[in-house]
């Protein structure tokens, strides 16, 4: 921990609620979302937004946190150092450990599957945006 970019940590952080707002537009994905949950514009606004972000916030750096790790175990420098190489490791991630728990808690939901495919979807994108971050800007020199 002596060597992070703290920058980098900070951006991660933040790329699930810039990813979402991207992802989850009702001209991408937000639509068909909404309408897979039964829900409306006017419900969402029913949300506290306050402690939807703040949360939010708290929890992806958790994961930026853990990805950062994941990212620098043993074995992982000189030319594992790249955005792709993290990428991998966060689309990893989000396929081997947060798909399968979101189908499980989907289908125990009773979610419709277009509703369980576009929050996969979401999150395997976004853990591989973040990773990639992390593992680039933490290690300059081997990027270039």
């Amino acid at each position: 921990m002596e060597n992070t970019n703290w920058l980098s940590l900070i951006i991660a952080t933040l790329i699930p609620l810039v990813v979402g707002f991207i992802y989850y537009n009702k001209n991408v994905f937000g639509k068909a979302w909404m309408n897979s949950l039964g829900l409306t514009e006017a419900d969402l606004e029913k949300g506290n937004k306050a402690v939807i972000f703040s949360l939010s916030i708290v929890l992806s750096f958790l994961l930026a946190f853990f990805l950062l790790n994941f990212n620098n175990g043993p074995g992982q420098e000189g030319e594992f150092d790249t955005f792709k190489h993290g990428a991998f490791h966060g689309f990893f991630i989000g396929f081997v450990v947060g798909m399968p728990i979101m189908a499980i808690n989907g289908l125990f939901e009773l979610k419709k599957a277009k509703t369980i495919l576009i929050n996969i979807l979401y999150w395997i994108i976004t853990l591989a945006i973040m990773g990639g971050i992390l593992d680039a800007m933490n290690h300059w020199p081997n990027t270039i």
